[in-house]
């Protein structure tokens, strides 16, 4: 269960890229897109004319990395993003150092810059009362070359900000609600701008990465999903870890807590609750897991206030997201 929740947090840089090339593929079925992750910024208009090379749906970690990188070579790009305002969400808040080092090739680096990332050397592990400190090894690499904790809308923003500098990326608000197809090829994508408008945009190349919960990708594949937990998120604020500059980890029951600092002043708890039903927060279900189940089993060493959290309110609940709060500790 370890390897699932830090999975899911730690690998900002991965996803699931799915390409979709209109060199012809045959009208059987699959046709041959490929998909990846998330969002994008700065609107331009779009129109139904060919003057694009590649078009990407979405421009989170995935997209506005990819958007960047094929800008920088000279490709004309244009990225469609559902929202362009800051996301707030509790995934992609921990970039090891092998993603730092992909970030310093792609020429991205400084998008870990000016958002309040604290660098992260390791890991310390706590299970039955025992504690152990297990370090990066960096040996050999750069003084700054580390892992990055972050709050991941301000990761994200400053990566669009970034490709939309580049002048050959063109990036626009609008809702994809469909790919266009013929005799089993993708030529490009059709989407709802702010306007309200259905526009048509066309190029050789399509590449969603509009996130897990695609619904382009159904058109592609039929995914099996499984859900076996989801994850609570909590910020706590004022408090100070034992290791300074490590992700804390917890090998709890009934499955692992993970706490990370995400700015100078917050610290991010990670819950994973077993089973596809998140507790109720309305009927007080949520609030009693966590002084039941979680708060007890806090580790020797680790402050840990949601017993004694005041106004734990939710900050978001997406139909198909975890759960996130805000815990704010009393003393």
């Amino acid at each position: 269960m370890v390897y699932y929740m830090l999975g899911a947090v730690v690998a900002s840089l991965l996803g699931l890229l799915f390409l979709k090339s209109s060199i012809g593929k045959k009208k059987s079925g699959a046709s041959s897109m490929e998909a990846q992750s998330n969002e994008s910024l700065m609107e331009r208009p779009g129109n139904g004319s060919n003057d694009t090379d590649i078009i990407i749906v979405g421009a989170g970690v995935a997209g506005a990395a990819l958007a960047y990188t094929l800008g920088k070579d000279g490709r004309r790009v244009h990225v469609i993003e559902r929202d362009l305002t800051e996301p707030d969400r509790i995934v992609g808040e921990l970039l090891q150092p092998g993603g730092y080092l992909k970030l310093m090739e792609l020429g991205l680096v400084d998008c870990v810059r000016e958002i309040d990332a604290q660098q992260v050397y390791g890991y310390a592990l706590y299970k039955d009362g025992k504690s152990t400190k297990l370090s990066y090894p960096l040996e050999g690499f750069k003084s700054d070359v580390a892992g990055r904790s972050f709050h991941n809308g301000r990761f994200i923003q400053r990566m669009r900000e970034k490709t939309a500098s580049l002048s050959n990326v063109r990036l626009e608000q609008g809702t994809v609600t469909s790919l266009v197809e013929e005799k089993g090829t993708v030529k490009g994508v059709q989407y709802k701008n702010t306007n309200g408008q259905m526009l048509t945009a066309y190029a050789p190349l399509t590449i969603v990465c509009d996130g897990c919960f695609s619904n382009l990708r159904r058109s592609l594949c039929k995914p099996k999903v499984e859900i076996p937990s989801c994850f609570v998120g909590l910020i706590l604020e004022k408090c100070e870890l034992p290791y300074k500059n490590h992700g804390h980890v917890i090998l709890a029951d009934p499955s692992p807590i993970l706490f990370y600092q995400i700015s100078s002043t917050e610290i991010r708890c990670l819950v994973d609750v077993p089973g596809q039903r998140v507790p109720s927060i309305s009927n007080g279900e949520m609030n009693h897991y966590l002084k039941t189940v979680i708060a007890p089993q806090g580790a020797s060493g680790i402050i840990f206030p949601i017993i004694k959290a005041e106004g734990i309110r939710e900050m978001f609940l997406p139909a198909s997201m975890p759960t996130c709060y805000k815990a704010t500790p009393v003393n």
